[in-house]
């Protein structure tokens, strides 16, 4: 899973970075400071691959990973080139979903790029210039499939999806509220990259005193959430300050931090169930003495495409797969055991596979 994360400047989108990649990316209390893109991959935290690692006396533990993109932030008019403009965008075209950093905490001694504290302003500004980035992508778009169109008459159905999505963006409006159900434009619009039609997680970054009871009095973040719910986005709130301070403790010292904040999960914890509620994902495990590995797929899916995703052959060759719930696993000791309790099925293409399955599969090519 790749994230790419958006903001204004200042509103603590590298201190974020930060503290999820511990890559150490430059964070000061000025615009702009990030230039290049800053790529970071995290491990996710799944306490699963350590129990069943240690059962096994695995060589190795493998946990699933995520890779977050921070690039330059920006400021209103960055598609005409203020501030350093919006050409970092292109380095989040690929994400599977944007981190939208939002800011809703006041510090006299961190400026706002606009001068006030207003998260829905800010919100609409960076719309706006996501907007006329795709904008841009369509025009580009629109002059070499209309060209083509006049010698091929099967494009002149995306010639006319594309018109019809600029003129929607030229409305303010975003890729993702264009309503089609015509499974062709469905597929071109995937095709299409565009940042505003990709699924938003908005990190509300709030102060150290709002952070315990999740934002709940802070007028800023429940203007985010309305919004989110409205878009059918997902919110978190997140203190960027604190998370990197925890970023640099180990995981015993890691408990007892959030513990006096009373909090019971980290930021990082909070958006890796966002990501995965949003995209709809989730993992099923492998287990053995060579290794343990967490596998993110989608939900719904089949045993065989499950298989794929460790190689191609598994889901080719694709026989039965041996499934059992990882509690099972663990309370029985061992697979025989889970076995000999008739807690392990044999499942053939198609099973759908749930979230902590722990799967053999077994193939012939």
């Amino acid at each position: 899973m790749k994230l790419g994360i958006v903001g204004l400047p200042n509103v603590g989108k590298s201190t974020l970075f930060n503290s999820l990649t511990k890559a150490g990316a430059e964070s000061a209390n000025y615009p702009f400071c990030t230039i290049d893109p800053n790529i970071g991959i995290v491990a996710v935290p799944d306490e699963r691959l350590k129990l069943l690692g240690d059962m096994y006396h695995s060589k190795k533990v493998t946990p699933a990973v995520i890779e977050f993109v921070d690039i330059a932030g920006l400021v209103k008019g960055a598609s005409k080139g203020e501030g350093l403009g919006n050409q970092f965008l292109s380095n989040i075209r690929e994400v599977d979903a944007i981190v939208h950093v939002v800011r809703c905490f006041e510090d006299a001694n961190v400026v706002h790029v606009d001068g006030s504290i207003n998260p829905m302003r800010d919100i609409e500004t960076i719309n706006l210039e996501l907007i006329f980035s795709d904008i841009e992508i369509l025009e580009r778009r629109i002059a070499k499939t209309g060209k083509a169109a006049r010698m091929d008459k099967s494009l002149a159905k995306e010639a006319a999806l594309l018109e019809a999505l600029k003129a929607h963006l030229e409305e303010g409006k975003l890729a993702r509220s264009y309503v089609t159900d015509d499974e062709d434009e469905l597929a071109l619009l995937n095709s299409y990259n565009l940042l505003t039609y990709k699924p938003v997680i908005f990190a509300a970054n709030v102060g150290e005193d709002d952070l315990a009871n999740d934002g709940a009095d802070n007028e800023g973040v429940a203007k985010v959430r309305e919004f989110a719910s409205e878009t059918g986005s997902e919110v978190f709130v997140i203190c960027a300050q604190i998370e990197q301070e925890i970023a640099e403790l180990d995981e015993d010292e890691k408990a007892m931090f959030l513990e006096d904040l009373g909090l019971s999960e980290s930021g990082l914890e909070k958006l890796i169930k966002a990501s995965y509620k949003l995209l709809g994902l989730h993992s099923f495990l492998t287990a053995g003495e060579d290794e343990t590995r967490a596998w993110t797929i989608k939900m719904g899916t089949k045993a065989p495409q499950a298989a794929g995703k460790i190689h191609t052959d598994f889901e080719r060759g694709f026989i039965k797969a041996e499934v059992v719930n990882y509690k099972d696993l663990l309370e029985q000791g061992s697979l025989s055991a889970a076995r000999e309790k008739g807690l392990v099925g044999m499942e053939g293409k198609d099973y759908v596979v749930k979230d902590g399955d722990v799967i053999l599969f077994r193939f012939n090519v």
